[in-house]
This record gives structure tokens, C-alpha cells and sequence, in this order.
């Protein structure tokens, strides 16, 4: 390894697909560590659609900088060539071969997905080797973290992952994470839940490993004026099941009973749109409501800036970045208890959770904060001075830099 590579660590950035708009914490993340000094270079198994995901500057230079495998892998030269440079290093190359063998999940269709994955690795592993990447580091610990693992078996260069959770946990025998986590140098957790899920899945001799890292924002984006109160409700995701939005429109038709000048805003969009706006026509509530779509980072700490109330009625989570961004904006928060969100909301602090699955406590506590506007303010204000105490991106991005640096 060269001085140069050793002084500034060479850091290839792995995610399914980037940049997307519900994940803008990763982009904010190279930014950190670009900041402190690494030279990051983005990679992406899929293109994403400029129309949907590249709302802003900041996304579309992200898109034009960043390598994509599959679009490699669409021309037949490189692929190939890609291949037998791959095969060059027969040992490393057939112990990539075993480990993906060893780590396929049941049934054929399976066993083709992993030999696509290994195909795509020696994609990245040839842009790895000619980009004098020094670390690997993957987004989430599915399809593309199998990839990172046998490109990192093909090139030699050691891999990491962050772990976020929940859907990866949904499937957790089929991603191998004892495989991951024991092949891996390190593992960021972004909660203490997300993390304890990691030593279920993990042996013990690989739990010195998990480090929890959190995602986070960067408060100074949110500290906008606030407003007069009022009685805007927003919400902001994508509109699929795991959010829970119509249960969130069952809970504001409630809330309209004692507030019928309330609104509510929904930022995203998503495939549960139909079943959404077929839910808000039944209950007559559309009058009320305003699909927003998708918006970039900063239309959407505009729209925040604007909310009385911030409500995320999710099924399942893992530590939602969303939340902290409502935070740092001092809107009070209304989100169900569900895996890690307890770690960032404190109940009847800087936030109300209410149990999962029931409109009536969701509508119940959105009504309240509308009703006490002196609480609403106060619990605002905790809100963001714990996302600015334990969220703030640049902290965490140095936390992740000092896992990043070259072991010795």
C-alpha cells in the first residue's frame, strides 16, 4: 500500500441504487467524510430516475460522478473483460465462487440472483483495482452488500457495511449477515436496536465488531423562523406499506372533527398513492389534504419549516431520518413506538409515540399538540437539541471516519 493511500484513505461508497430521495442521509454522509478528508468514490449497482431522485444540485452531481455496475455490465467488452480479469486471479476468484456458493439462499431462483451477484462483483472488483480503492464500504446489507463481500474476496480490499434495517431483517437467513458480519472489518449499526438484531444474527466472536454509527442531518439546515402556530400536519416518505399512511388519514379525519380547518400535507409519493387518495375521497376528507410528492433536501426542510405538527405513522423503522429532520426544524413529532425510534424520540419530551397499528392514539395525540401549542413549541425545542447533541451528521461522519482509517 502506497504513503498516498495510507494519508488519504481511498474510499469506495457502495448503495443499491443512488442517489434516491429517501435516502439523501448517505449523501449527506460523503459530503462529511469528503469534508474531513477522505477522497469517496460512489458506486451503485442501479441507476436511479433522474425525474424522481435527482431533485436538486446536490443529487444530480452525485448521479454524474458515480460509477454504476449494471450500466458496465450492459457493455459486452467491458463485461467481459471485467470477467476474465476477474478469473486472472484464479484463487481469488474461486474462493469468490465458493463463498458465493456458500452463502446461496434455497432454490434455483436464488442460486441464479447469487450468480448475477457474483457477476456484478467482478464489475465493481475491476473498477475497484483501477480506482486504487483502499475500502469498501456498503449501505444496507442486502443485495448490494453480497456483492461488496465478493468483490472484496475477488480484489483483496477489505469491506464494511452500515446496517439500517427493518426489511433486511425481514429476510435475514437469506443475506447471510453471520457470513457478513464475520467477513466484514467493521459494521455500522445506526441504533442500539439495529445493532442488537446484528448479535442475534452474528457469532459472538464478530460482535466487537458492531459500532453503532447514526445516520443524521445537519441541523443548521432546519433552524428556519418558526411561524405563527396553525394547524398543518405533514407528513413525509414514501407512500408504501411499511409507512402506514392510511392509517394516518384514518387518524386525521378524526382529527377534523375538533379541527376542521386542519391540513395535511403528505411529501412523497410512492405504490400505495391509489389506495391513499381512494381512502381520503371515501372519508371526504381531500379538501384537507395535499399530495406533495417527491421534494429535494431543501424543499422538504421548506415544507417542515411550515408544520405545526410533524406525524409518522409507520409500521416498521429503523431509526427514521425523517424524524431527526423534523427535529432539528423544532416541529413537535407524533410516530409510532416501532424498533428504533424510541432511541431518538423521547415520549413526552421531544416528541409523542403512541402504539402502532391504532388510529385513535395517533389521532389523539395529534389533536393534543394542536390544541397546546405552548407544549407543541417546547417539545420542538428538546426535539432539536437532542438531534443536535446525538444527530448531527458531521459528528457521526467523523464516528465513521475513524472506523474507516486503515487498521494499524
Amino acid at each position: 500500500m502506497t504513503t498516498r493511500a495510507i494519508e488519504t484513505p481511498r474510499i469506495a461508497y457502495l448503495t443499491g441504487a443512488y442517489p434516491t430521495v429517501s435516502h439523501t442521509f448517505i449523501l449527506r454522509e460523503v459530503a462529511a467524510l469528503r469534508a474531513l478528508g477522505f477522497d469517496v468514490r460512489t458506486c451503485s449497482i442501479r441507476r436511479t430516475d433522474p425525474d424522481v431522485h435527482h431533485r436538486g444540485p446536490e443529487e444530480r452531481e452525485a448521479a454524474a460522478s458515480t460509477f454504476y455496475v449494471l450500466a458496465e455490465a450492459r457493455r459486452p467488452m467491458a463485461f467481459l473483460a471485467a470477467q476474465l480479469a476477474a478469473m486472472g486471479q484464479p484463487r481469488r476468484w474461486l474462493r469468490a465462487v465458493k463463498l458465493a456458493w456458500r452463502t446461496r439462499p434455497a432454490g434455483a431462483r436464488a442460486l441464479l440472483y447469487q450468480g448475477f451477484y457474483l457477476a456484478e462483483a467482478a464489475v465493481l472488483c475491476r473498477h475497484l483495482l483501477r480506482e486504487g480503492a483502499t475500502h469498501l464500504h456498503n449501505h444496507f446489507a442486502d443485495s448490494s452488500c453480497s456483492v461488496a463481500m465478493l468483490a472484496s474476496e475477488m480484489s483483496g480490499i477489505p469491506f464494511s457495511f452500515t446496517m439500517h434495517g427493518p426489511l433486511e431483517l425481514y429476510d435475514a437467513p437469506r443475506w447471510r449477515f453471520d457470513v457478513k458480519v464475520a467477513r466484514a472489518r467493521f459494521v455500522a449499526c445506526i441504533s442500539n436496536y439495529c445493532r442488537s438484531q446484528m448479535m442475534l444474527f452474528s457469532d459472538p466472536e464478530h460482535w466487537g465488531k458492531l459500532s453503532i454509527v447514526h445516520c443524521g442531518v445537519d441541523p443548521a439546515r432546519y433552524d428556519r423562523p418558526r411561524g405563527e402556530p396553525g394547524q398543518h400536519v405533514v407528513f413525509v416518505g414514501r407512500l408504501a406499506a411499511m409507512k402506514g399512511v392510511p392509517l394516518l388519514i384514518d387518524a386525521f379525519a378524526q382529527v377534523l372533527v375538533c379541527h376542521p380547518g386542519a391540513r395535511l400535507t403528505l411529501v412523497g409519493d410512492g405504490p400505495e398513492r391509489p389506495l391513499i387518495e381512494a381512502r381520503a375521497e371515501a372519508l371526504g376528507i381531500g379538501a384537507n389534504l395535499t399530495f406533495a410528492g417527491f421534494r429535494n433536501q431543501e424543499e422538504v426542510a421548506e415544507l417542515l419549516a411550515e408544520a405545526d405538527v410533524f406525524a409518522l405513522p409507520s409500521f416498521a423503522e429503523g431509526v427514521p431520518v425523517v424524524l431527526m429532520e423534523a427535529m432539528a426544524s423544532r416541529r413537535p413529532v407524533v410516530a409510532t413506538r416501532v424498533a428504533g425510534v424510541g432511541e431518538l424520540v423521547e415520549d413526552g419530551v421531544s416528541g409523542t409515540t403512541v402504539p402502532p397499528g391504532d388510529a385513535c392514539p395517533l389521532a389523539e395525540a395529534i389533536a393534543a399538540l394542536l390544541d397546546n401549542p405552548e407544549r407543541a413549541r417546547a417539545m420542538g425545542d428538546a426535539g432539536r437539541q437532542r438531534v443536535c447533541s446525538e444527530y448531527d451528521s458531521a459528528r457521526e461522519a467523523a464516528r465513521l471516519g475513524a472506523l474507516l482509517q486503515p487498521a494499524g
